[in-house]
């Protein structure tokens, strides 16, 4: 695009000042120091504030604070104030500060940008030192300071100097308030969220957007979204930014399904979604594992332009995977040509939930030859993609490569993980070692690891001793309960088995529902055990028998330990057959179309017998089946998994 032209000084003096300005505003500074704008400029120094302001480079800056100075204009109080706020904004405060010290008399906003000037930049240390030497500070200086230390979290810091401002006597305007609101939610404060929010309304600016849509943001994050949405019903119009809290809100609940009603609703009143809204509303989908949905939205990523951000692709990755989509992933990974950490972790994570740990392992090498610098969020990533894909050697190599190259600090989860990778390859009683030994408090998830693998390698002794463990850190668990009850079922020692759930019993411990869903044509169908509430009841159990009765065929048996001992081996058999995912994946196979994958979801762990099944389902009808458990997902195609059948 050709660029404007310059406009003729035949007018008067104040339109000439008026076209300098403009043309520092836009950037045009080398137009604006020409020939025909040197009169304006000499016959007010003043405009040399809008000289600095469009100055983009310190090399520049520095030759027109020379010029300033030979014209005599940098000793004017106003011309100097922009020239060390010029300074600041580029990151030079040395230069900044000497000019601070060169000026005779400061003002309050001499003070001011230099605050901001070390808070920008991060030196909170210089900032705090020069607010407690002013001799008089404005709303602005507070504002600055709480903004400052809420921005790099220190929330606790940020309330005091909310407070102390209010014992001052000084009243925050709505930038202030949307800092404190914000310090709050970072400390799930409620309580002084509501005081605040008393002060707002008393003040009368409960319907100001930008104090509204902080305050409602408080709530959320505090967990209160009824009060939240409140707030923002009060605000006189909803905006995008309304409409991101109350649907980022309910996603970070668990309310996926009402966080996507919210987006339907935006779009319906016609308010285009930003980066912030797509993020959001992707991970509901992610959580949800509605592909269909996600497809939509993927479309309307692409069509709103935002397909190559970062924090979008990044969500796409995570969902696409989370949906049994690992090919999707792929693709839309390989569309960024950029070396982004985070995304990095997201593939790899993919991988590592996927079961393909070969490709997860290549993909952190090739990130390593590029120069990147893995943090703890890769490490995590790699390490759990390693320990669902065997690789006990390159995960206790990379585990090293962690601890003593990157002097990182591994969390409980990373040790979780190689425990996970001990106990695979029949290491118990070193696996045992690590987590009485690690530096981290160990937690119940890494002993019930620990226990699974006991069930895994068969030795019972040790998964008795284990499982006294994790129910000392969650009595009301039911899974170390389940799982031991499985172990005792496994050498049919059902009098153990009677005795662990009379104790459950007593304990008011109840076993966690199994719950199967997939998703048909943007609905979502869900199925219990044992449930006959779906109305094409009839024809899934009419189908799966006759499913049952093929895999038989190919050397199918039942695994009776999976259910009560105490009952026929006829309604044994009855129950197994209708476990949530036998149910949900005869729905599909009535429902959709010949050599489309069938997708299922499950709250819980596959149990063995579901496991066995489906392998030969998958053989006799030569279709693939993606099951995705509480753990990871498991790809079944010709009869094997892609778990190698642990998991």
């Amino acid at each position: 695009m050709a660029r404007p032209a310059l406009k003729t000084l035949t007018t008067g003096p104040r339109e000439a000042k008026d076209e300098f300005i403009r043309l520092c505003s836009g950037g045009r500074l080398k137009d604006a120091l020409r020939q025909p704008f040197h009169d304006v400029l000499w016959s007010d120094v003043s405009l040399f504030a809008h000289v600095f302001r469009a100055c983009r480079a310190i090399p520049l800056l520095r030759q027109i604070h020379a010029f300033a100075a030979t014209s005599g204009a940098a000793g004017d109080r106003f011309t100097a104030n922009n020239l060390m706020l010029a300074y600041a904004d580029l990151g030079d405060l040395p230069t900044a500060r000497n000019l601070f010290e060169r000026i005779r008399k400061r003002n309050v906003m001499s003070w001011n940008i230099l605050i901001g000037g070390y808070i920008k930049n991060g030196d909170l240390e210089s900032a705090r030192k020069l607010f407690d030497e002013m001799p008089t500070r404005n709303v602005a200086t507070w504002n600055a300071m709480v903004a400052g230390l809420t921005n790099v979290g220190l929330d606790e810091d940020s309330l005091g100097f909310f407070l102390a401002m209010r014992r001052e006597g000084m009243h925050p305007d709505e930038f202030g308030l949307g800092s404190v609101f914000r310090c709050c939610a970072g400390l799930a404060d409620v309580v002084s969220g509501r005081q605040v929010h008393a002060y707002v309304v008393r003040c009368g600016m409960d319907t100001d957007m930008c104090v509204g849509n902080s305050l409602a943001h408080m709530y959320m994050r505090c967990g209160r979204l009824a009060e939240g949405e409140a707030v923002l019903h009060a605000l006189p119009s909803l905006t995008v930014v309304s409409f991101n809290t109350t649907i980022a809100g309910r996603t970070q609940h668990g309310d996926s399904e009402g966080a996507l009603e919210y987006f339907s609703m935006m779009r319906g009143v016609g308010l285009a979604a930003d980066v912030v809204t797509f993020v959001s509303v992707i991970t509901c989908c992610s959580d949800l594992a509605a592909l269909a949905q996600g497809q939509q939205v993927h479309a309307q990523v692409i069509k709103a332009g935002v397909d190559k951000v970062v924090p979008v692709i990044t969500s796409l990755v995570h969902m696409y995977s989370r949906c049994g989509c690992l090919g999707d992933s792929e693709r839309v990974y390989s569309g960024y040509c950029g070396s982004d950490l985070f995304l990095l972790s997201a593939m790899i994570s993919a991988c590592g939930f996927h079961g393909q740990g070969r490709k997860a392992v290549e993909l952190f090498k090739q990130m390593m030859n590029g120069g990147a610098e893995p943090n703890e969020v890769t490490f995590l990533a790699l390490l759990y993609a390693c320990s669902h894909s065997g690789l006990k050697e390159e995960g206790l190599e990379f585990f090293e490569l962690m601890t003593k190259t990157y002097g990182l600090q591994p969390s409980v989860k990373h040790y979780t993980c190689i425990v996970d990778l001990l106990g695979r390859s029949g290491c118990l009683d070193e696996a045992e070692a690590l987590i009485l030994s690690m530096p981290v408090r160990a937690d119940g998830i890494i002993w019930k690891t620990l226990l699974s693998a006991c069930k895994t390698q068969k030795n019972f002794d040790m998964a008795e001793r284990i499982a006294e463990r994790v129910i000392e850190f969650d009595p009301q668990d039911s899974a170390p309960y389940v799982l031991l009850s499985n172990i005792r079922a496994t050498s049919k020692r059902w009098g153990d088995v009677s005795e662990l759930r009379k104790n459950m019993r007593e304990k008011s411990v109840r076993k966690e529902p199994g719950v199967s869903w997939v998703e048909l044509k943007g609905q979502v169908h869900q199925f219990c055990t044992g449930d006959k509430s779906h109305p094409r009841q009839g024809e899934i159990i009419e189908y799966l028998e006759e499913m049952m009765a093929k895999i038989r065929q190919c050397g199918y048996a039942p695994d009776m330990s999976m259910v009560f001992h105490d009952t026929e081996d006829e309604e044994k058999e009855v129950s197994l057959t209708h476990h949530s995912e036998k149910l949900a994946i005869a729905f599909a196979f009535l429902s959709l179309p010949e050599g489309v994958p069938i997708r299922v979801m499950k709250n819980l762990r596959v149990c063995d017998d579901c496991h066995v099944a489906i392998k030969l389902m998958s053989q006799v009808t030569g279709r693939e089946i993606v099951v995705r458990d509480v753990s990871r997902f498991h790809h079944f195609r010709d009869g094997k998994c892609s778990c190698r059948d642990y998991w």
